[in-house]
């Protein structure tokens, strides 16, 4: 997959004026790309739609518009892109009560190198995790960790042939398996794929 240029965003004027209608359309695309793993964690898988999006809301946010800035946005968020051979997401654990939330990353410490994805008939692929800096240490995790799921040239092949596709996390603490995945889940992975 391409990665975004400046040549891909909207000014902040333009942005300004279509803002409703394009965040309308990425929430109905993201709506396809996330996945609960149990009840506490949450796969929102990333392409060039998403990170055009959060790309905008930033540079809509921080009042940025000088060319230095944006290309600072864009070597941010360029490498959540997949690449056509992976998959990358956006990790979440997710506890709407603070203290609890705050005690399960205590118990969930290294659950960033436990979540993996499956192409029926190959092995599972388990998530590399946080390649840009370390969200973890030996005390606790983070709620947020950023992944890949690299694939072979077989399970591309697979894939997109319609092999049905399964994931889960295999933490001593958070043992949560979802197989097969939703369609509409499958077929927007599958677009990833080149």
């Amino acid at each position: 997959m391409s990665k975004l240029t400046r040549d891909d965003l909207f000014s902040l004027e333009k942005y300004a004026e279509i803002r409703p209608e394009f965040r309308a359309r990425v929430m109905r695309h993201k709506q396809d790309r996330q996945l609960p793993i149990g009840d506490h964690a949450r796969l929102y898988f990333e392409d060039a739609l998403t990170m055009q999006y959060q790309i905008q809301e930033m540079l809509r946010i921080e009042r940025i518009f000088e060319a230095a800035g944006i290309e600072e946005e864009l070597e941010a968020y360029n490498p959540l892109i997949p690449d056509g051979d992976n998959w990358k997401a956006t990790f979440m654990v997710e506890y709407p009560d603070e203290d609890e939330r705050r005690e399960a990353l205590k118990r969930l410490v290294g659950i960033e190198d436990k979540i993996w994805m499956r192409i029926d008939g190959f092995d599972p692929v388990w998530a590399i995790a946080d390649e840009d800096l370390e969200r973890s240490d030996d005390d606790k995790t983070s709620s947020v960790h950023f992944l890949r799921f690299q694939l072979s040239p077989g399970m591309v092949e697979a894939a997109k042939a319609g092999k049905a596709i399964s994931a889960g996390i295999d933490h001593p603490e958070y043992n949560e398996v979802v197989a097969p995945l939703p369609e509409n889940l499958r077929a927007s992975l599958v677009k990833d794929l080149a």
